[in-house]
């Protein structure tokens, strides 16, 4: 550390001087000299009984000289359960406030012959936590850290995760989810964990530890993005580097596109042209085929939607840090039925282009250029009226993938460039054996004709909301309330104009990953019946048919409390709102129904909006997040929609987590997933689920795929996204992942294209050969 400085810390002193496995607490004073770590453990000594693990056999290892010291802690994780994890947990919590800006640092090294998505969790006695994940290649060390404390947990840059902010060999774990700001003064676990892995895995950790932060370089933040939107500072093996170089790209794949053609044994909608014909019947629709759920193609062939998702321009802006000081441009529409982050490009007028200002200094300053406004490439300017997360509440924003498609293949007329990225992007797919796109593909593919599409809406409006605790996107309606029922009439009318009976259309998805509830904990499970149970009757009308029902089945208040163990005085108390205790087995029963009436209304609500105004497509449903799913939530969707979807970020579809398949028995869709990797891309973070690099990501995508053709009930599965996330952060939410199969130059990531081309090559027999 770069300055000696006293101070008085509690902390086990068997973690200061090495796991010796003594768990008294101490509190000591310490002298931190410039190059002194405080200690966690070094696993010198035998496994103290502060560190446990869940699923995963720990034991002594030879450290081999990799690491400083002769002892290493092995870790071998059962790939059969769900999770497995190695925790430190002290009798006392750890208190770590009065240090100076610090990152906790893991040496770690891989035996194993694959990569290892490895979870950091440090956690304090508020239950708040700080999550960040890395992968670790196989066969290799190396020392990964979590800053904890310091400058880069104080501002908001709009990035999903920043550049390191200090030159180092370690390797940086990037941010996943909880709170970057725990009360260090009372640090209760710090665990290690894997999740749903699709083979057992090994990992060696050594000297846990604390170590104050290095100087902070003064400009990690600025001037990080090229003219192209890549990486100014570093080198990697798709960047591209001039104009020229781009059309010479450009030129080569179209070439071989056209070569090549599409991928053989496809009926005219992407369906098994060499296998079994069943009935067609003009559109898209599902059967069981022996055992195993399928679509089947307008013209009767069998049919599984391999994809990509998001093809459109909407999420390839990024805030630049500049706004405008007339107000016109932030003006909303009170009837659109388009959220704000699947608009498009929405020019700035000149007239507002006068009130320019600097809105944020470290925004702009990420930027070593962007065009003015009378550049041949300034129609690529946009603005956000509102964001999801950042630093700014709105602004300009600009599309580097766009202008980069203008470089590409030039403006014959206007907006030619995205004629010709429609029609590159179609030849992409069909070459590389996708059979449709997936869900936010742009409306200008739907009349094309020429590759199968999912469409998609949203329902947005004026309409009440509940809350189930953790709404990640946005508040839950209120499907009682009659404006839901009329702004999903007015959705659903916009996707059948878009539509116009389209058989290329599969069917629709609307909304997404709504937040039914957690089910990791009861509150969280229950969590919108407790909200609702606690607002007045006259404020919400889902609290109304909640007090209904629950009068319906008890006949008197008297009742109720006998069955709930409480003691609500009257009706009327009830309907003013009753804040929930304690949680009882009777409460649950009757909380599970309740749950289960307010998502059946939201899904009978929009089925029956799509079925008035698109009878022959199927409903695709709301594709349900893994952190947002309940059960009732699935047995209600499973009443009124053609296909359950489901996002699922994880490694594979792990058997254990999709057991209630078979109960619910309904075709299935994997609506998102993903792999990233940072090491070769010039991004700042690889995404949800993590790979070592391009290769390592290609293996990846092809293990998660098997499961997914190898589950009966799933009948496709759809990788998100198709395009690389901006560097700087995609305007709405500041996500910055490498989860695209091209750049953001538009350049195809090689070994994903290969990977894929291995997968839609063997899928249909792999799916239904004999």
């Amino acid at each position: 550390m770069k300055n000696a400085t006293m101070y008085s810390v509690f902390l086990p002193m068997s973690l200061l001087l090495g796991a010796c496995g003594n768990d008294k607490t101490t509190e000591i004073t310490n002298t931190v000299s410039p190059t002194s770590d405080v200690l966690i453990a070094d696993f010198e000594q035998k496994i103290p009984a502060w560190i446990s693990s869940e699923n995963a056999a720990i034991k002594q290892v030879s450290s081999n000289g990799v690491t400083k010291g002769k002892q290493a802690l092995n870790i071998d994780f059962d790939s059969s359960k769900l999770k497995a994890s190695v925790t430190l947990q002290p009798k006392k919590p750890w208190d770590w406030s009065k240090l100076n800006a610090f990152n906790l640092a893991t040496d770690i090294t891989n035996p194993s012959d694959v990569s290892v998505h490895i979870y950091l969790t440090v956690k304090d006695n508020s239950g708040w936590f700080h999550r960040r994940s890395v992968s670790i290649p196989a066969h290799s060390s190396g020392t990964y850290y979590a800053e904890l404390k310091g400058e880069q947990l104080e501002f908001d840059s709009g990035l999903r995760e920043d550049p390191p902010a200090w030159t180092s060999t370690d390797h940086k774990m990037f941010w996943q989810n909880g709170r970057k700001k725990l009360q260090l003064e009372n640090i209760v676990s710090i665990t290690y964990n894997v999740d749903t892995m699709n083979e057992d895995k090994s990992l060696i950790i050594d000297n846990v530890r604390l170590r104050e932060n290095p100087e902070i370089d003064p400009n990690y933040l600025v001037g990080i993005t090229d003219k192209f939107g890549q990486n100014a500072k570093v080198d990697f093996p798709n960047k591209v580097k001039s104009e020229k170089e781009l059309k010479a790209l450009a030129d080569a794949e179209l070439a071989t596109l056209e070569k090549e053609g599409p991928m053989a044994d496809r009926s005219k909608f992407g369906g098994w042209k060499s296998g079994p014909k069943l009935e067609g019947t003009g559109y898209f629709r599902t059967e069981k085929v022996d055992g195993k759920w399928a679509m089947v193609d307008p013209e009767g062939y069998l049919f599984f939607s391999s994809a990509l998702a998001n093809i459109r321009i909407a999420n390839t802006t990024t805030t630049t840090g500049v706004d405008f000081k007339d107000d016109a441009v932030r003006y909303i529409d009170p009837n659109d039925v388009t959220p704000e982050d699947s608009l498009g490009i929405r020019p700035v007028s000149k007239e507002a282009q006068k009130t320019r200002y600097i809105s944020s200094d470290v925004r702009h300053n990420l930027f070593t250029w962007l065009p003015s406004y009378d550049d041949e490439l300034a129609n690529h300017y946009s603005y956000r009226r509102s964001v999801h997360r950042g630093p700014i509440h709105h602004g300009e924003t600009f599309s580097f993938y766009q202008a980069n498609l203008e470089r590409r293949y030039g403006e014959t007329h206007p907006d030619s460039y995205n004629e010709k990225w429609r029609d590159v992007t179609i030849k992409r797919f069909k070459n590389w054996g996708f059979t449709s796109t997936g869900n936010w593909t742009d409306a200008e593919f739907y009349q094309m004709d020429r590759i199968p599409y999912f469409a998609n809406g949203w329902i947005i409006g004026d309409f009440k909301t509940v809350s189930s605790g953790n709404d990640v996107w946005s508040p839950m309606p209120d499907p009682f309330d009659p404006e839901f029922k009329h702004r999903a009439e007015l959705t659903t009318q916009v996707i059948a104009e878009e539509v116009k009976n389209n058989p290329w259309c599969i069917g629709v998805f609307v909304d997404n990953e709504k937040s039914w509830g957690n089910i990791s904990t009861k509150r969280g499970h229950y969590g919108i019946v407790i909200h609702t149970l606690s607002i007045k009757d006259k404020d919400s009308p889902t609290k109304n048919e909640f007090n209904r029902l629950l009068k319906e089945k008890y006949t008197s208040i008297e009742a109720l409390n006998t069955a709930w163990h409480t003691n609500i005085d009257s009706w009327e108390t009830l309907s003013n709102g009753y804040k929930v205790g304690d949680l009882t087995d009777e409460m649950i029963d009757d909380f599970s129904t309740l749950l289960e009436a307010y998502a059946t209304q939201y899904f009978k609500i929009v089925h029956n909006a799509l079925e008035k105004v698109l009878p022959n497509h199927m409903y695709m449903g709301v594709r349900m997040a893994h952190w947002g799913m309940t059960p009732e939530a699935v047995k209600a969707a499973k009443k009124y929609v053609n296909v359950m979807s489901y996002n699922y970020y994880k490694e594979g579809l792990h058997e254990k987590a999709w057991e209630f398949l078979a109960e619910t028995d309904m075709p299935s869709i994997i609506g998102e997933y993903h792999i990233g990797a940072t090491s070769d891309t010039g991004l700042y973070h690889p995404g949800l689920i993590l790979a070592s690099d391009q290769q390592d990501r290609a293996r990846m995508y092809k293990e998660y795929m098997r499961t997914v053709i190898d589950n009966p009930y799933f009948v496709g599965a759809h990788w998100f996204q198709y395009i690389d996330s901006p560097l700087t952060g995609r305007a709405y939410d500041g996500e910055n992942y490498n989860v695209g199969f091209v750049t953001i130059a538009d350049v195809p990531y090689k070994a994903m294209i290969d990977a894929t081309k291995e997968i839609n090559s063997e899928l249909y027999q792999r799916r239904f050969g004999k």
